[in-house]
């Protein structure tokens, strides 16, 4: 896959944000796909192809892991010790003072990233084997901080906001889907998976779910990877 297709994606979205305006809480927004883009396309050249078995979608990225890296889930040890990517990471139109965007140099790690890499690291071994039949990606790529630092989600938006911005967003998913070909998308906890249903239910696609990696979730914390397999078997992928 070239990579200058997966770019054109992530520049139509962004230039479908940009006139986006979020009032208090929201104090910054964090776009990685710009201030991290090339970080984002190196993982895109590297490992991107068509006809992938399953497309795995979060949500949005998290403060220790996309935004500093712009790679989904992307913990910065999981990033460049399994999937070898490094790259200049820049900063954000509005820095949030207690979120500073440190990219590949951030010493804190993100448990869902290193849950969700740390799987499939331990299950296919090399990211090769992994990529031949995952994809990994982001529904929303915005990162929203409130005043006191704290990270607020898509979902708790008020409807202004939020119903543009899963309309842009969900224009990107159909281009990605369309790009990628995937046999099925599997959200990555429950907002992702309800927003990949209604966006793609023109498609002919099986959407699933399965449990999101966060530390938030009681379900995760009690071994996530046999969980999600167990989730992922349902649905009729057999990882073998």
């Amino acid at each position: 896959m070239r990579p200058d297709t997966m770019a054109t994606i992530i520049d139509r979205l962004t230039a479908r944000l940009a006139p986006l305006r979020f009032a208090p809480p929201v104090h910054s927004v964090y776009n990685p796909l710009t201030y991290a883009r090339e970080a984002h396309l190196a993982y895109a050249a590297r490992y991107a192809g068509e006809g992938r078995e399953v497309l795995l979608l979060g949500m949005n990225p998290g403060p220790w892991g996309m935004a500093q890296t712009g790679i989904p889930f992307g913990d910065v040890e999981m990033v460049t010790r399994w999937l070898d990517i490094r790259a200049a990471v820049g900063q954000p139109a509005r820095p949030h003072p207690k979120r500073p965007i440190e990219g590949f140099a951030c010493r804190r790690g993100e448990v869902s990233g290193q849950r969700l890499w740390g799987w499939a690291k331990s299950r296919f071994g090399t990211p090769e084997r992994f990529f031949g039949r995952f994809w990994v990606a982001n529904y929303c790529p915005l990162v929203f901080m409130e005043e006191s630092g704290r990270n607020r989600t898509p979902d708790k938006l008020p409807p202004a906001e939020r119903e543009p911005l899963l309309a842009a967003c969900d224009a990107a998913l159909a281009e990605t889907v369309a790009l990628f070909k995937p046999r099925r998308v599997v959200g990555v906890g429950a907002f992702a998976a309800q927003q990949a249903a209604k966006a793609l239910a023109h498609l002919n696609l099986p959407v699933g779910r399965i449990a999101h990696p966060s530390p938030a979730n009681p379900k995760a914390n009690a071994g996530w990877a046999d969980l999600i397999e167990k989730e992922l078997a349902a649905m009729g992928v057999v990882l073998g």
